[in-house]
Protein backbone atom coordinates (compact mmCIF):
# COMPACT_ATOMS: atom_id res chain seq x y z
CA UNK A 1 0.00 0.00 0.00
CA UNK A 2 1.35 3.42 -1.01
CA UNK A 3 -1.28 5.68 0.57
CA UNK A 4 -3.09 5.81 3.89
CA UNK A 5 -6.64 7.14 4.06
CA UNK A 6 -7.23 7.83 7.75
CA UNK A 7 -11.03 8.31 7.98
CA UNK A 8 -13.85 7.28 5.70
CA UNK A 9 -14.83 10.82 4.74
CA UNK A 10 -11.31 12.02 3.89
CA UNK A 11 -10.65 13.44 0.44
CA UNK A 12 -6.86 13.27 0.88
CA UNK A 13 -4.52 10.42 1.80
CA UNK A 14 -0.97 10.37 3.20
CA UNK A 15 1.90 9.06 1.09
CA UNK A 16 3.62 6.27 3.01
CA UNK A 17 6.70 6.58 0.80
CA UNK A 18 7.89 8.98 -1.86
CA UNK A 19 5.58 8.79 -4.91
CA UNK A 20 6.79 9.50 -8.44
CA UNK A 21 4.82 11.45 -11.04
CA UNK A 22 3.18 9.34 -13.73
CA UNK A 23 2.90 6.27 -11.53
CA UNK A 24 -0.18 4.73 -9.93
CA UNK A 25 -0.52 4.60 -6.14
CA UNK A 26 -2.73 2.24 -4.14
CA UNK A 27 -5.04 3.33 -1.35
CA UNK A 28 -6.70 0.13 -0.22
CA UNK A 29 -8.53 -1.27 -3.23
CA UNK A 30 -8.37 2.08 -5.06
CA UNK A 31 -5.72 3.01 -7.62
CA UNK A 32 -4.87 6.71 -7.86
CA UNK A 33 -2.84 8.25 -10.71
CA UNK A 34 0.00 10.34 -9.25
CA UNK A 35 0.20 13.67 -11.09
CA UNK A 36 3.41 14.98 -9.49
CA UNK A 37 6.18 13.84 -7.18
CA UNK A 38 4.91 13.63 -3.59
CA UNK A 39 7.28 13.25 -0.60
CA UNK A 40 6.58 10.70 2.13
CA UNK A 41 4.21 12.09 4.77
CA UNK A 42 2.61 14.55 2.36
CA UNK A 43 -0.97 14.51 1.06
CA UNK A 44 -2.46 13.40 -2.25
CA UNK A 45 -5.98 14.25 -3.44
CA UNK A 46 -8.23 11.19 -3.59
CA UNK A 47 -10.84 13.01 -5.67
CA UNK A 48 -11.28 16.31 -7.44
CA UNK A 49 -11.52 19.14 -4.88
CA UNK A 50 -13.08 22.41 -6.02
CA UNK A 51 -11.69 25.83 -5.15
CA UNK A 52 -13.04 26.87 -1.73
CA UNK A 53 -14.03 23.31 -0.82
CA UNK A 54 -12.96 21.85 2.51
CA UNK A 55 -10.01 19.51 2.48
CA UNK A 56 -10.77 16.63 4.85
CA UNK A 57 -8.23 14.60 6.85
CA UNK A 58 -8.81 12.68 10.11
CA UNK A 59 -12.50 13.06 9.24
CA UNK A 60 -12.39 16.84 9.82
CA UNK A 61 -11.59 19.95 7.73
CA UNK A 62 -7.93 20.96 7.70
CA UNK A 63 -8.51 24.07 5.54
CA UNK A 64 -9.88 25.09 2.17
CA UNK A 65 -8.61 24.61 -1.36
CA UNK A 66 -7.04 27.75 -2.85
CA UNK A 67 -7.78 26.50 -6.37
CA UNK A 68 -9.26 23.48 -8.11
CA UNK A 69 -7.25 20.42 -7.08
CA UNK A 70 -7.47 17.41 -9.39
CA UNK A 71 -7.38 13.82 -8.18
CA UNK A 72 -3.80 12.59 -7.71
CA UNK A 73 -2.36 16.08 -7.10
CA UNK A 74 -0.05 17.06 -4.28
CA UNK A 75 -2.03 18.93 -1.59
CA UNK A 76 0.13 21.33 0.37
CA UNK A 77 0.87 25.02 0.99
CA UNK A 78 0.57 25.98 -2.69
CA UNK A 79 -3.09 24.97 -2.90
CA UNK A 80 -4.38 24.62 0.69
CA UNK A 81 -4.92 27.35 3.31
CA UNK A 82 -6.23 27.46 6.86
CA UNK A 83 -9.84 28.38 7.59
CA UNK A 84 -9.06 29.49 11.18
CA UNK A 85 -9.69 33.03 12.35
CA UNK A 86 -10.41 34.53 15.78
CA UNK A 87 -12.41 33.46 18.82
CA UNK A 88 -15.33 31.07 18.59
CA UNK A 89 -18.47 30.49 20.59
CA UNK A 90 -18.66 26.96 21.97
CA UNK A 91 -21.70 25.06 23.21
CA UNK A 92 -21.45 22.22 25.71
CA UNK A 93 -22.55 18.98 24.06
CA UNK A 94 -21.02 16.10 25.99
CA UNK A 95 -20.17 12.90 24.16
CA UNK A 96 -20.61 9.41 25.51
CA UNK A 97 -17.87 8.49 27.93
CA UNK A 98 -15.19 6.32 26.37
CA UNK A 99 -14.70 2.72 27.32
CA UNK A 100 -11.79 1.69 29.50
CA UNK A 101 -8.42 1.83 27.82
CA UNK A 102 -5.94 -1.02 27.35
CA UNK A 103 -4.81 -3.06 30.34
CA UNK A 104 -2.47 -0.80 32.32
CA UNK A 105 -0.85 -3.41 34.55
CA UNK A 106 2.26 -3.10 32.38
CA UNK A 107 2.61 0.43 33.84
CA UNK A 108 3.31 -0.84 37.37
CA UNK A 109 6.64 0.69 38.43
CA UNK A 110 9.01 1.20 41.34
CA UNK A 111 9.15 4.81 42.49
CA UNK A 112 9.73 7.09 45.44
CA UNK A 113 6.62 7.61 47.55
CA UNK A 114 6.50 11.11 49.07
CA UNK A 115 4.78 12.31 52.24
CA UNK A 116 1.78 13.76 50.39
CA UNK A 117 1.03 10.47 48.61
CA UNK A 118 2.51 11.46 45.26
CA UNK A 119 5.35 9.47 43.72
CA UNK A 120 8.58 10.43 42.00
CA UNK A 121 10.30 8.49 39.24
CA UNK A 122 13.64 10.03 40.26
CA UNK A 123 15.28 11.00 43.57
CA UNK A 124 17.32 14.07 42.65
CA UNK A 125 18.35 17.40 44.14
CA UNK A 126 17.33 20.44 42.12
CA UNK A 127 18.77 23.96 42.31
CA UNK A 128 16.30 26.65 41.18
CA UNK A 129 17.62 30.21 40.78
CA UNK A 130 15.07 32.88 41.57
CA UNK A 131 16.84 35.21 39.13
CA UNK A 132 19.20 34.91 36.17
CA UNK A 133 21.93 36.79 38.04
CA UNK A 134 22.81 33.66 40.03
CA UNK A 135 22.77 31.22 37.11
CA UNK A 136 26.55 30.86 37.05
CA UNK A 137 26.62 30.34 40.79
CA UNK A 138 23.91 27.68 40.55
CA UNK A 139 25.82 25.81 37.84
CA UNK A 140 29.07 25.99 39.82
CA UNK A 141 27.33 24.59 42.89
CA UNK A 142 25.78 21.76 40.87
CA UNK A 143 29.20 20.70 39.57
CA UNK A 144 30.71 20.68 43.05
CA UNK A 145 27.71 18.95 44.62
CA UNK A 146 27.65 16.23 41.96
CA UNK A 147 31.30 15.48 42.59
CA UNK A 148 30.47 14.95 46.25
CA UNK A 149 26.96 13.47 46.26
CA UNK A 150 26.35 11.77 42.90
CA UNK A 151 26.46 8.31 44.49
CA UNK A 152 24.08 9.20 47.32
CA UNK A 153 21.27 10.67 45.20
CA UNK A 154 20.14 10.65 41.60
CA UNK A 155 22.21 13.73 40.82
CA UNK A 156 22.25 17.47 41.50
CA UNK A 157 20.86 19.65 38.69
CA UNK A 158 20.72 23.42 38.26
CA UNK A 159 17.87 24.70 36.07
CA UNK A 160 18.82 28.18 34.93
CA UNK A 161 16.69 30.88 33.28
CA UNK A 162 17.05 34.62 32.50
CA UNK A 163 14.08 35.96 34.49
CA UNK A 164 13.11 36.85 38.05
CA UNK A 165 13.99 40.54 37.96
CA UNK A 166 12.77 43.56 35.97
CA UNK A 167 9.33 41.90 35.73
CA UNK A 168 5.93 43.21 36.79
CA UNK A 169 2.38 42.01 37.40
CA UNK A 170 1.22 38.77 35.78
CA UNK A 171 4.58 38.32 34.09
CA UNK A 172 6.33 38.15 37.47
CA UNK A 173 3.58 35.97 38.93
CA UNK A 174 3.95 33.52 36.04
CA UNK A 175 7.66 33.19 36.78
CA UNK A 176 6.97 32.66 40.46
CA UNK A 177 4.21 30.10 39.88
CA UNK A 178 6.30 28.17 37.36
CA UNK A 179 9.34 27.98 39.66
CA UNK A 180 7.10 27.09 42.62
CA UNK A 181 5.63 24.25 40.55
CA UNK A 182 9.09 22.93 39.70
CA UNK A 183 10.04 23.02 43.38
CA UNK A 184 6.94 20.96 44.13
CA UNK A 185 7.70 18.17 41.61
CA UNK A 186 8.04 14.83 43.44
CA UNK A 187 11.04 13.81 41.31
CA UNK A 188 13.08 16.20 43.46
CA UNK A 189 13.96 14.70 46.82
CA UNK A 190 15.33 18.09 47.79
CA UNK A 191 15.22 21.58 46.29
CA UNK A 192 17.49 24.55 46.87
CA UNK A 193 15.87 27.87 45.95
CA UNK A 194 18.87 30.11 45.28
CA UNK A 195 18.31 33.87 45.27
CA UNK A 196 20.52 36.92 44.94
CA UNK A 197 18.79 39.21 47.43
CA UNK A 198 17.74 42.32 45.52
CA UNK A 199 15.52 40.82 42.79
CA UNK A 200 11.76 41.29 42.45
CA UNK A 201 11.35 37.51 42.58
CA UNK A 202 13.08 37.16 45.93
CA UNK A 203 13.15 33.98 47.96
CA UNK A 204 10.32 35.16 50.22
CA UNK A 205 8.06 35.96 47.29
CA UNK A 206 8.71 32.55 45.81
CA UNK A 207 8.16 30.97 49.20
CA UNK A 208 4.67 32.49 49.32
CA UNK A 209 3.92 31.02 45.89
CA UNK A 210 4.61 27.46 47.06
CA UNK A 211 1.79 25.07 47.84
CA UNK A 212 3.93 23.75 50.69
CA UNK A 213 7.57 23.40 51.64
CA UNK A 214 7.21 19.63 51.31
CA UNK A 215 8.10 18.65 54.85
CA UNK A 216 11.34 20.61 54.75
CA UNK A 217 12.47 19.31 51.37
CA UNK A 218 12.68 22.89 50.00
CA UNK A 219 15.45 25.13 51.37
CA UNK A 220 16.24 28.79 50.60
CA UNK A 221 19.37 30.90 50.41
CA UNK A 222 19.99 34.51 49.30
CA UNK A 223 23.59 34.89 48.18
CA UNK A 224 23.94 38.55 49.20
CA UNK A 225 23.10 37.64 52.79
CA UNK A 226 25.73 34.90 53.02
CA UNK A 227 29.38 35.41 53.93
CA UNK A 228 30.42 32.32 51.96
CA UNK A 229 27.50 31.27 49.77
CA UNK A 230 29.28 28.17 48.43
CA UNK A 231 29.94 26.80 51.91
CA UNK A 232 26.43 27.65 53.13
CA UNK A 233 24.80 26.07 50.10
CA UNK A 234 26.87 22.89 50.40
CA UNK A 235 25.77 22.61 54.03
CA UNK A 236 22.12 22.70 52.91
CA UNK A 237 22.72 20.22 50.10
CA UNK A 238 24.52 17.89 52.51
CA UNK A 239 21.29 17.62 54.53
CA UNK A 240 19.29 16.95 51.36
CA UNK A 241 21.74 14.33 50.12
CA UNK A 242 21.63 12.43 53.42
CA UNK A 243 17.85 12.32 53.21
CA UNK A 244 17.91 11.20 49.59
CA UNK A 245 20.43 8.47 50.39
CA UNK A 246 18.04 6.64 52.70
CA UNK A 247 15.02 6.83 50.42
CA UNK A 248 14.25 3.67 48.48
CA UNK A 249 12.06 2.74 45.54
CA UNK A 250 8.86 0.86 46.36
CA UNK A 251 6.42 -1.02 44.10
CA UNK A 252 3.69 1.32 42.83
CA UNK A 253 0.61 1.06 40.62
CA UNK A 254 -0.25 3.29 37.61
CA UNK A 255 -2.49 5.59 39.67
CA UNK A 256 0.72 7.05 41.14
CA UNK A 257 2.03 8.11 37.73
CA UNK A 258 1.56 11.58 36.24
CA UNK A 259 2.43 11.61 32.56
CA UNK A 260 3.09 14.75 30.48
CA UNK A 261 2.18 14.67 26.78
CA UNK A 262 4.14 16.73 24.25
CA UNK A 263 5.08 16.73 20.57
CA UNK A 264 7.84 18.65 18.82
CA UNK A 265 9.16 18.64 15.29
CA UNK A 266 5.99 16.90 14.09
CA UNK A 267 5.66 15.53 10.58
CA UNK A 268 2.93 14.05 8.43
CA UNK A 269 3.19 10.72 10.28
CA UNK A 270 2.95 12.12 13.82
CA UNK A 271 -0.85 12.07 13.88
CA UNK A 272 -0.93 8.57 12.37
CA UNK A 273 1.66 6.69 14.44
CA UNK A 274 3.28 8.26 17.50
CA UNK A 275 0.45 10.50 18.73
CA UNK A 276 -2.39 7.94 18.56
CA UNK A 277 -0.04 5.40 20.13
CA UNK A 278 0.49 7.78 23.06
CA UNK A 279 -3.29 8.22 23.12
CA UNK A 280 -3.62 4.52 23.89
CA UNK A 281 -1.22 4.98 26.79
CA UNK A 282 -3.30 7.93 28.04
CA UNK A 283 -6.45 5.81 27.90
CA UNK A 284 -4.82 2.96 29.81
CA UNK A 285 -3.30 5.23 32.45
CA UNK A 286 -6.39 7.34 33.13
CA UNK A 287 -8.68 4.30 33.21
CA UNK A 288 -6.46 2.99 36.02
CA UNK A 289 -6.69 6.16 38.09
CA UNK A 290 -3.51 7.78 36.81
CA UNK A 291 -3.07 11.32 35.49
CA UNK A 292 -2.10 12.68 32.09
CA UNK A 293 -1.51 16.32 31.17
CA UNK A 294 -1.88 17.70 27.63
CA UNK A 295 -0.70 21.21 26.77
CA UNK A 296 0.17 23.25 23.61
CA UNK A 297 -3.06 25.22 23.44
CA UNK A 298 -2.40 26.69 19.95
CA UNK A 299 -2.25 23.10 18.74
CA UNK A 300 -5.80 22.60 19.95
CA UNK A 301 -7.08 25.30 17.55
CA UNK A 302 -9.10 23.51 14.90
CA UNK A 303 -9.36 20.32 16.96
CA UNK A 304 -11.57 21.61 19.78
CA UNK A 305 -14.41 19.42 18.49
CA UNK A 306 -12.44 16.37 19.65
CA UNK A 307 -11.57 17.62 23.17
CA UNK A 308 -14.48 19.79 24.35
CA UNK A 309 -17.24 17.14 24.18
CA UNK A 310 -15.13 14.95 26.47
CA UNK A 311 -15.11 17.47 29.35
CA UNK A 312 -16.40 15.86 32.55
CA UNK A 313 -18.90 18.63 33.32
CA UNK A 314 -20.00 22.08 32.23
CA UNK A 315 -17.52 23.88 34.50
CA UNK A 316 -14.55 22.02 33.00
CA UNK A 317 -15.97 22.69 29.52
CA UNK A 318 -16.32 26.43 30.21
CA UNK A 319 -12.75 26.68 31.48
CA UNK A 320 -11.43 24.70 28.52
CA UNK A 321 -13.29 26.90 26.03
CA UNK A 322 -12.02 30.03 27.77
CA UNK A 323 -8.46 28.69 27.75
CA UNK A 324 -8.63 28.21 23.97
CA UNK A 325 -10.23 31.60 23.28
CA UNK A 326 -7.91 33.26 25.78
CA UNK A 327 -4.85 32.01 23.90
CA UNK A 328 -6.34 33.33 20.67
CA UNK A 329 -6.75 36.74 22.34
CA UNK A 330 -3.07 36.58 23.31
CA UNK A 331 -2.15 36.21 19.64
CA UNK A 332 -4.53 38.94 18.51
CA UNK A 333 -3.33 41.34 21.24
CA UNK A 334 0.11 41.18 19.66
CA UNK A 335 -1.27 41.66 16.16
CA UNK A 336 -0.53 38.09 15.10
CA UNK A 337 -2.88 35.66 13.31
CA UNK A 338 -4.01 32.64 15.31
CA UNK A 339 -3.00 30.15 12.63
CA UNK A 340 0.75 30.83 12.12
CA UNK A 341 1.91 27.75 14.01
CA UNK A 342 3.26 25.01 11.70
CA UNK A 343 7.04 25.47 11.59
CA UNK A 344 9.22 25.14 8.49
CA UNK A 345 10.11 21.64 9.67
CA UNK A 346 6.45 20.73 10.12
CA UNK A 347 5.73 21.86 6.57
CA UNK A 348 8.70 20.01 5.13
CA UNK A 349 7.38 16.90 6.88
CA UNK A 350 3.96 17.21 5.25
CA UNK A 351 1.87 19.33 7.65
CA UNK A 352 0.22 22.27 5.89
CA UNK A 353 -2.19 24.04 8.24
CA UNK A 354 -2.67 24.50 11.96
CA UNK A 355 -5.93 22.54 11.79
CA UNK A 356 -4.03 19.57 10.38
CA UNK A 357 -1.30 19.86 13.02
CA UNK A 358 -3.87 20.20 15.82
CA UNK A 359 -5.95 17.21 14.74
CA UNK A 360 -2.81 15.10 14.91
CA UNK A 361 -1.54 16.69 18.12
CA UNK A 362 -4.64 16.10 20.29
CA UNK A 363 -4.55 12.39 19.53
CA UNK A 364 -2.01 12.11 22.36
CA UNK A 365 -5.01 12.60 24.66
CA UNK A 366 -6.64 9.42 23.33
CA UNK A 367 -10.34 9.19 24.21
CA UNK A 368 -9.88 9.99 27.88
CA UNK A 369 -12.30 12.16 29.82
CA UNK A 370 -11.07 15.73 30.34
CA UNK A 371 -11.29 16.16 34.10
CA UNK A 372 -9.57 19.50 34.70
CA UNK A 373 -8.15 22.65 33.10
CA UNK A 374 -4.96 24.14 34.53
CA UNK A 375 -3.60 27.67 34.25
CA UNK A 376 0.04 28.17 33.29
CA UNK A 377 2.03 27.28 36.40
CA UNK A 378 -0.90 25.28 37.77
CA UNK A 379 -0.54 21.76 39.16
CA UNK A 380 -2.33 18.53 38.38
CA UNK A 381 -5.11 18.05 40.93
CA UNK A 382 -7.28 15.25 39.60
CA UNK A 383 -6.87 11.84 37.98
CA UNK A 384 -7.78 11.70 34.31
CA UNK A 385 -6.74 13.99 31.47
CA UNK A 386 -5.98 17.62 32.35
CA UNK A 387 -5.54 20.41 29.79
CA UNK A 388 -2.73 22.81 30.70
CA UNK A 389 -2.45 26.35 29.36
CA UNK A 390 0.83 26.85 27.53
CA UNK A 391 2.26 27.58 24.09
CA UNK A 392 3.47 25.07 21.53
CA UNK A 393 7.14 25.94 22.13
CA UNK A 394 8.91 22.73 23.16
CA UNK A 395 10.99 24.06 26.04
CA UNK A 396 8.30 26.31 27.52
CA UNK A 397 5.53 23.72 27.37
CA UNK A 398 7.69 20.82 28.63
CA UNK A 399 8.76 22.97 31.58
CA UNK A 400 5.11 23.77 32.30
CA UNK A 401 4.30 20.04 32.25
CA UNK A 402 7.05 19.45 34.80
CA UNK A 403 5.74 22.28 36.99
CA UNK A 404 2.25 20.76 36.74
CA UNK A 405 3.60 17.61 38.38
CA UNK A 406 4.51 15.34 35.46
CA UNK A 407 7.18 12.90 36.58
CA UNK A 408 7.77 11.58 33.07
CA UNK A 409 7.04 13.06 29.61
CA UNK A 410 6.12 11.27 26.39
CA UNK A 411 7.53 13.46 23.63
CA UNK A 412 6.61 12.52 20.05
CA UNK A 413 8.66 13.78 17.13
CA UNK A 414 8.94 13.28 13.40
CA UNK A 415 11.94 15.51 12.75
CA UNK A 416 13.95 14.79 15.90
CA UNK A 417 15.26 16.92 18.77
CA UNK A 418 17.88 16.36 21.51
CA UNK A 419 15.95 18.48 24.03
CA UNK A 420 14.98 17.10 27.42
CA UNK A 421 12.84 18.40 30.28
CA UNK A 422 13.88 18.26 33.96
CA UNK A 423 11.99 14.94 34.19
CA UNK A 424 12.70 11.85 32.03
CA UNK A 425 11.62 12.64 28.47
CA UNK A 426 10.84 9.58 26.33
CA UNK A 427 11.25 10.49 22.65
CA UNK A 428 8.82 8.58 20.45
CA UNK A 429 9.69 8.81 16.74
CA UNK A 430 6.80 8.93 14.30
CA UNK A 431 8.81 7.30 11.52
CA UNK A 432 11.38 4.52 11.49
CA UNK A 433 13.85 6.50 9.37
CA UNK A 434 14.33 9.03 12.19
CA UNK A 435 14.74 6.29 14.78
CA UNK A 436 17.46 4.64 12.66
CA UNK A 437 19.20 7.93 11.84
CA UNK A 438 19.12 9.44 15.37
CA UNK A 439 19.53 6.59 17.86
CA UNK A 440 21.16 8.97 20.33
CA UNK A 441 18.05 11.14 20.45
CA UNK A 442 15.12 8.72 20.27
CA UNK A 443 13.85 6.07 22.68
CA UNK A 444 10.99 4.34 20.83
CA UNK A 445 10.12 3.72 17.18
CA UNK A 446 6.38 4.21 16.59
CA UNK A 447 6.87 4.16 12.83
CA UNK A 448 6.76 0.37 12.99
CA UNK A 449 2.94 0.45 13.24
CA UNK A 450 2.98 1.28 9.52
CA UNK A 451 4.55 -2.16 9.02
CA UNK A 452 3.86 -5.42 10.79
CA UNK A 453 3.61 -4.12 14.38
CA UNK A 454 0.00 -3.71 15.55
CA UNK A 455 -1.10 -0.79 17.71
CA UNK A 456 -1.97 -3.09 20.67
CA UNK A 457 1.47 -4.71 20.51
CA UNK A 458 3.19 -1.32 20.18
CA UNK A 459 1.20 0.05 23.14
CA UNK A 460 2.20 -2.93 25.28
CA UNK A 461 5.85 -2.43 24.30
CA UNK A 462 5.73 1.32 25.00
CA UNK A 463 4.07 0.75 28.39
CA UNK A 464 6.92 -1.59 29.26
CA UNK A 465 9.44 1.12 28.37
CA UNK A 466 7.52 3.69 30.42
CA UNK A 467 7.52 1.36 33.43
CA UNK A 468 11.26 0.74 33.04
CA UNK A 469 12.00 4.48 32.80
CA UNK A 470 9.70 5.27 35.74
CA UNK A 471 11.62 2.63 37.69
CA UNK A 472 14.98 4.23 36.93
CA UNK A 473 16.12 3.27 33.42
CA UNK A 474 17.64 6.39 31.81
CA UNK A 475 16.18 8.05 28.73
CA UNK A 476 18.41 9.33 25.94
CA UNK A 477 18.08 12.93 27.14
CA UNK A 478 19.29 11.85 30.59
CA UNK A 479 22.20 9.86 29.19
CA UNK A 480 23.22 12.90 27.14
CA UNK A 481 22.77 15.35 30.03
CA UNK A 482 20.15 17.35 28.11
CA UNK A 483 17.83 18.82 30.77
CA UNK A 484 16.59 22.39 30.45
CA UNK A 485 13.81 24.77 31.39
CA UNK A 486 12.23 27.81 29.75
CA UNK A 487 9.68 30.22 31.21
CA UNK A 488 6.80 31.82 29.32
CA UNK A 489 7.23 35.61 29.22
CA UNK A 490 4.49 38.05 28.28
CA UNK A 491 5.26 41.47 29.68
CA UNK A 492 7.62 44.44 29.77
CA UNK A 493 11.20 44.24 30.98
CA UNK A 494 12.17 47.16 33.20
Amino acid sequence: MDLLKIANGDNVAVALRKLSAGKTASAGASKIPVRESIPAGHKLALSDIAEGEAVIKYGFPIGRALCDIPVGAHVHSHNLATALSGERAYAYSPSERSAAGPDARALNFSGYLREDGRAGTRNEIWILPTVGCVNGLAQRIAVQANARYRKTCGGVFAFTHPYGCSQLGDDLRNTQRLLAGLADNPNASGVLVLGLGCETNGTEGLRRALRSERDGRIRFLSAQESGDEIEDVMTLIDVMAKRAAIEQRVPLTPDKLTLGLKCGGSDGFSGITANPLCGRITDALTASGGSAVLTEVPEMFGAEQILLPRCSDKDVFSRAAEMINGFKRYYLKHGQPVYENPSPGNKAGGITTLEEKSLGCVQKGGRAEVTDVLEYGGFCRRPGLSLLSGPGNDMVSSTALTAAGATLILFTTGRGTPFGAPVPTIKVSSNSELFARKPGWTDFDAGRVLGNLTFPAAACELMGLIADVASGAPTKNELNGYREIAIFKDGVTL
